[in-house]
This record gives structure tokens, C-alpha cells and sequence, in this order.
């Protein structure tokens, strides 16, 4: 929703401004990964290469309103690197290419990377997360690695209407919060790697605020062009 405002030049709404808060459900992390016979073993390896060779290590993703791109592009223009965008048709096509190295790093979803990096197919250096998570003990969080930039979350929460009257909201709220306690939902979450994060309304609100600043801030870095 958010990324639908620095991708077109006029969309058919203003997330802030039409929209009421009313609660968050969660996040899915990602994880840094690069390709195995570049010899990157840390964030920091990573970086140095790209510095050093400034334009020719490529990233890839899938598609430019993906959230493979945007972490990409925000970790990017936090370390101050440039790098080449390798689009592909799809994930598995991306996961392929950096297996093989032809791509140098990609931005993954936590159940996607995970028997990735069991079976050393690939190199976790980082997650995206403000902290470390308990699938990849080992693996730094970005923040640990440098760079304490705005958790990467692939987030999902819920919106309604401008000038929804506040029982209904508080009703969806509570109810919203309730059910993302159920343990059997709980474990679901977790077999997906998803983070449950009930927030109130005003905090949600908040979240999603600084989210669009945020991605708002990364296209003026970037100087990410709207698609039409």
C-alpha cells in the first residue's frame, strides 16, 4: 500500500489521509544472502567489495515495487554503495542466480532462505530484524553488522476507512489482538516465520506513518522513478 505512493506519480489514494490505523498482524523477516563462492562472510566483506569496485556488484530482486528491492535499495543507500539492480521473473530465478553467481546478494524472506542455508547453498550474513532471530542464532542483525537502519519486514496490518467511528475501531482492535493470541494461530504463524506484532491504534498508526517516510526518504536517496 505504502510502496503504491513512491511507485506512481498519482495514486488513487493517500494512505495517510484516507485511511484510519487500526491494527498491525505482523512480519515476515529476510534475510541477507550472497553467493557462495564470492567469499563474503560477513556484511562487512560485502561492503568492502562493493567499495571497492564501485557499480559492478549486482543485487537481485524481483520486480521494483518488490520488498526485495526496497530492502535492497534502503540497505544500499545506508552503506553508501553502488551497486547494480538485476530484476528477475521470479524468486526462484533470483534464488538461481546467486547460487551460481550471478547475482552477489539478495534480500530473501526467512522460509525461503532457511534450508538455503542448511544445505550451504548460499550465505547468511544478516537478518532484518532488530534483532537475532531463533532459526539463525548465528546470524548478525543488521544493526549488530553496522548498519541500524528500520527493520525490513515484509508487514501486513489493517486499515478502514477515514472517519471510521473509534468503537468499531477499538472493537477490531481488540478482536484483531485476541485471535493473534490463539496459540494454534501462534504456531501457524511460526511454521511461516511470521512475527506476530498486535499494536494499538495510535501505534500502528505510527508504524505505518514512519514506513511511508521512510520509503518516501529512500526514493528521494535513490532517486527511484515512479513506473507510470
Amino acid at each position: 500500500m505504502n510502496e503504491a505512493v513512491i511507485l506512481h506519480k498519482s495514486p488513487p489514494y493517500d494512505p495517510l489521509r484516507d485511511l484510519e490505523p487500526v491494527a498491525m498482524f505482523g512480519g515476515q523477516p529476510s534475510v541477507l544472502l550472497a553467493a557462495p563462492d564470492k567469499g563474503f562472510k560477513t556484511v562487512a566483506d560485502l561492503v568492502a567489495a562493493a567499495k571497492a569496485s564501485p557499480g559492478e556488484l549486482k543485487f537481485a530482486f524481483v520486480g521494483a515495487g518488490s520488498g526485495a528491492y526496497f530492502t535492497a535499495e534502503r540497505f544500499a543507500a545506508a552503506a553508501g554503495l553502488n551497486v547494480q539492480h538485476i530484476a528477475y521473473p521470479g524468486p526462484v530465478e533470483a534464488l538461481n542466480a546467486v547460487m551460481a553467481g550471478r547475482a552477489d546478494f539478495y534480500f530473501v524472506p526467512l522460509p525461503a532462505a532457511l534450508p538455503l542455508i542448511a544445505q550451504h547453498k548460499v550465505v547468511a550474513l544478516a537478518v532484518t530484524t532488530p534483532y537475532r532471530l531463533a532459526d539463525l542464532v548465528d546470524v548478525p542483525a543488521l544493526g549488530e553488522a553496522g548498519y541500524p537502519i528500520p527493520a525490513y519486514l515484509f508487514w501486513c496490518g489493517l486499515s478502514a476507512p477515514l472517519n471510521t467511528p473509534r468503537d468499531i475501531v477499538d472493537k477490531l482492535n481488540a478482536a484483531i489482538g485476541e485471535v493473534l493470541g490463539v496459540p494454534a494461530l501462534q504456531m501457524k504463524f511460526r511454521k511461516i516465520s511470521v512475527v506476530t506484532q498486535p499494536m494499538s491504534p495510535e501505534r500502528y498508526g505510527k508504524f505505518f506513518a514512519d514506513n511511508l517516510a521512510g520509503l518516501i526518504k529512500l526514493r528521494d536517496d535513490a532517486y527511484i522513478q515512479p513506473l507510470d
